[in-house]
């Protein structure tokens, strides 16, 4: 992240704080500390006031945190990471208002009260509302992961040979994203045949057969930013249906990019991709139909039927429609998309039209 990134975040999070009438900000969150900061070790707080950002952190993260936080005070913690708070707090006497987010926990946000003189009350949605519209370095860093994922599947495909196992063939691709350089989004999904038809499920030592079907859900990582792709794929002969309700799951797809417009409501897109199933006469997903991507691999806005959120120029957002038989087989299908100021852009190299065959 280059530093007039960063400046320009913490101004807008100043503003934010100013609208609600806060001196100071704890941010607790690992994804928050990141996107003000540019650090990305653990157990770390960020403290903004209207003059400071610090970064509070402990030995074990004092090199990478100079290394990484430039714009940043360092603060190494000797005691607790509440400790070193207060320490800055009682040597800055014009804070009085204190925000913390609320996603802190309830122990440690009950010892800051304990501690801290000055008023401190919990504060939800101010760093992530910032957060949801991408800019342009943010936008490249998903691109880049979305082609490292899929250049990795590209690479590791070839082994999805009858006889070897989904917890195989997930090893060889987390194995290649990390050749590339990169680290896996989240625990890769791979499923065989009727084991697809469950959305989350792990791999195991089933066997691929010589007429079988493939779920793919894997993701990569490139500068603190995922990417989250879903590819299926048929090994011999699977028959027509199969085929069909691929083509039909892609079509959902493409009807959901096709609705997404700034100012649109999320769930219109959500309505979209299930218009299309349904006139297959087929069960509609009971998941949402995408989220919100960056430096979590589920943010905000989320793209459901109770989703209240309009989308915006900037926010990246999966879509991903799927079907699941149970006993039979799944198939869903997840690309990578920005919304651009007059509609939708694809950032991930795109879901084939036709059904790969193996």
């Amino acid at each position: 992240m280059s530093r007039e990134s960063i400046k320009i975040r913490i101004k807008n999070v100043r503003s934010a704080m100013k609208q609600r009438g806060l001196d100071a900000l704890i941010i607790t969150s690992p994804a928050n500390v990141t996107y003000l900061t540019a650090f990305t070790g653990d157990d770390s707080w960020a403290f903004l006031t209207t003059r400071q950002l610090y970064l509070l952190t402990d030995s074990r993260y004092t090199t990478q945190a100079q290394k990484e936080g430039p714009l940043c005070k360092i603060v190494q913690r000797k005691k607790t990471i509440a400790e070193a708070a207060q320490n800055i707090l009682s040597r800055s006497k014009s804070i009085e208002k204190v925000g913390i987010e609320n996603t802190t926990a309830i122990a440690t946000f009950d010892k800051l009260k304990k501690l801290l003189n000055a008023g401190i009350k919990k504060t939800d949605n101010i760093v992530e509302s910032i957060r949801k519209c991408k800019d342009p370095e943010e936008i490249a860093s998903v691109r880049t992961a979305a082609k490292i994922a899929n250049t990795a599947l590209q690479n590791i495909i070839s082994n999805a040979k009858p006889g070897i196992t989904e917890n195989q063939l997930a090893a060889l691709l987390d194995l290649q994203i990390r050749w590339l350089n990169s680290y896996p989004s989240f625990e890769t999904i791979v499923a065989f045949g009727q084991n697809a038809a469950r959305p989350h499920h792990r791999p195991g030592s089933g066997k691929l057969k010589k007429n079988d079907t493939i779920l793919i859900d894997f993701g990569a990582i490139h500068n603190g930013y995922h990417s989250d792709l879903t590819r299926c794929f048929a090994i011999g002969k699977t028959g027509r249906f199969y085929a069909k309700v691929y083509k039909a799951v892609w079509e959902a797809q493409q009807a959901a990019i096709e609705a997404i417009r700034p100012g649109i409501p999320a769930s219109a897109v959500d309505r979209a991709a299930k218009k299309v199933l349904g006139g297959y006469n087929l069960p509609l997903y009971g998941h949402g139909t995408g989220h919100g991507l960056g430096l979590q691999i589920h943010e905000a806005p989320f793209v459901s039927s109770a989703a209240k959120d309009k989308l915006e120029p900037g926010q990246i957002i999966t879509i991903e429609p799927g079907i699941y038989l149970p006993g039979r087989f799944g198939i869903r299908l997840e690309d990578d998309i920005l919304i651009t100021e007059t509609g939708a852009k694809i950032l991930s190299p795109p879901a084939s039209a036709s059904l790969p065959i193996l």
